[in-house]
């Protein structure tokens, strides 16, 4: 049996060789000069696939965003648990392009949660979300009152690193930033909900308060606010549904 095959897989198929690629990578002049070494993948049956597939989505497809935590205290070491799991995320020329800022402070969380509601107050009471901005977000009931970020035991803010910044305080560029850090927010949120935590995307518009608050440098820029907890017991969430995959997937058979 070959490193490449699995009790767990049958090779019906034909498996795919270096030799059959016209441009295998990596070409032997870039492995001299960058160091490489032999992907690490378990090949499974496609029975084994769909059961775990199955008992992903049933798992995810009960992550609800509560706006009411306990204060219950969390250990620290889950929160560092799920960065480490987020920073798993790939990145625009692997530069991994974020940094989560996580405080339990209450002082800290105190500042956050003024800040956070005076914006708000400004888009919910003073219009500066428009109508209908407002009406989409009727069904949820959400208002410019954020006690979640005082009560939550851990407020943990990303990051978008706009550019990096070395040692010796050379600036140098970072690429797909957005979109990269946008990928470490979805693995962090899946990787609290799988550990039995819950959390919630808050965005107040604008958040430079965050910079401010949290002492960050002029090169990071908050991407999103996380509180991270277990929800109160008994906790109500808006009854919703979620598209289905029809109208969310769509296959292409041929080129158009």
């Amino acid at each position: 049996m070959t490193a490449r095959q699995s009790p767990d897989r049958p090779q019906e198929q034909r498996v795919y060789e270096h030799h059959d690629y016209e441009h295998p990578y990596p070409p032997a002049d870039l492995e001299a000069e960058y160091p490489f070494e032999e992907m690490k993948f378990v090949s499974r049956s496609p029975e084994v696939m769909a059961e775990r597939a199955q008992s992903f989505f049933d798992l995810m497809d009960a992550r609800r965003s509560p706006r009411m935590f306990s204060p219950e205290p969390v250990p620290l070491e889950l929160i560092e648990l799920a960065v480490a799991a987020a920073s798993t995320a790939p990145s625009g020329a692997h530069k991994q392009p974020w940094r989560f800022v996580v405080t339990g402070d209450p002082d800290v969380k105190k500042a956050i949660r003024a800040a956070a509601e005076e914006e708000e107050r400004v888009n919910y009471l003073d219009n500066r979300m428009n109508q209908e901005w407002q009406q989409a977000l009727a069904p949820l009931g959400t208002d410019h009152h954020k006690e979640f970020l005082e009560v939550a035991p851990w407020l943990v803010v990303l990051f978008e690193e706009r550019y990096e910044v070395t040692a010796e305080g050379e600036r140098r560029k970072n690429y797909y930033v957005k979109e990269s850090t946008g990928i470490a927010a979805g693995m962090f949120i899946t990787a609290l909900h799988n550990m039995g935590l819950a959390t919630l995307t808050h965005t107040p518009s604008p958040m430079n308060f965050l910079r401010t608050v949290l002492g960050r440098p002029e090169n990071e820029r908050p991407f999103v606010l996380f509180p991270v907890g277990y929800p109160l017991p008994g906790v109500k969430v808006p009854t919703l549904g979620r598209k289905s995959l029809e109208e969310v997937m769509v296959t292409v058979t041929k080129p158009h």
